[in-house]
């Protein structure tokens, strides 16, 4: 690895039937090996999951039942995908869910994969880092930074967006590994990214909540933004009403 300009990176994105990696199965694979200059390569297919789409999922994606019938099955896909990724640095928003979707689809069929210990940016930390965006989601970014929509919430177009999104993002680094130096640690968060009290500032959230949310399994980034303002209320900085109701 070296100058971003200079390296070969692979962004993917995965659809599939629900959330949860270990009983829900992917239906949908793309990925572009690019540089911050050229598309140099792209895979994708659809995947026939062996089992019924959720409602919830259809209505993100619109991959429907009969959409995925009599398509390839993971396991006749995942070792041409895994030798496309190669040792290339893997990109994505949210990336981890992508990467724990495709551990665990080799550990089910028993392929050989070391995905989960390749050299990953998440996107959606960049953003976080970035700060200037109102949300953070692909959506939001792509409309903050004015590029050009690519259409439905399809693994592909997702992966174009990425690709356009990573290089703002990028912009303020001259490395892969100064990037990947600064996502080693905790990113303080601006406001609450989910629940309740999304969209606002941790200074207003209620103590009793912020209490409540320190000791959920939450990412590394909102765990830490939360005791860091719980940390700036027991000092009596910033002090806000505690007895504010849940």
């Amino acid at each position: 690895m070296g100058l971003i300009k200079t390296d070969t990176f692979i962004c993917l994105d995965c659809e599939t039937t629900g959330l949860d990696a270990e009983n829900d199965r992917i239906i949908e694979l793309a990925a572009i090996r690019f540089t911050v200059n050229d598309i140099l390569d792209r895979f994708e297919t659809l995947i026939d999951p062996e089992r019924e789409i959720s409602a919830e999922s259809m209505a993100i994606h619109h991959i429907t039942q009969s959409m995925v019938k009599d398509k390839p099955k993971i396991q006749d896909i995942l070792p041409g995908f895994f030798k496309f990724i190669g040792n290339h640095v893997i990109i994505g928003h949210g990336i981890g869910l992508d990467i724990a979707f495709l551990t665990q689809s080799a550990k089910r069929h028993n392929i050989m994969s070391n995905i989960s210990s390749k050299p990953s940016l998440d996107t959606l930390r960049l953003a976080r880092l970035y700060g200037e965006s109102p949300t953070n989601s692909l959506q939001k970014l792509r409309e903050h930074f004015n590029i050009e929509e690519e259409g439905a919430h399809r693994a592909m177009n997702d992966v174009v967006v990425n690709i356009e999104v990573f290089k703002f993002l990028a912009n303020r680094f001259k490395t892969t590994e100064e990037i990947q130096e600064r996502l080693k640690r905790p990113i303080l968060l601006k406001t609450m990214p989910l629940g309740k009290h999304k969209g606002r500032p941790f200074a207003e959230i209620p103590i009793e909540y912020l209490q409540w949310a320190a000791h959920k399994d939450f990412d590394q980034d909102l765990l830490f933004s939360l005791r860091t303002e719980l940390k700036k209320r027991k000092t009596g900085n910033q002090f806000k009403h505690p007895f504010s109701s849940l």
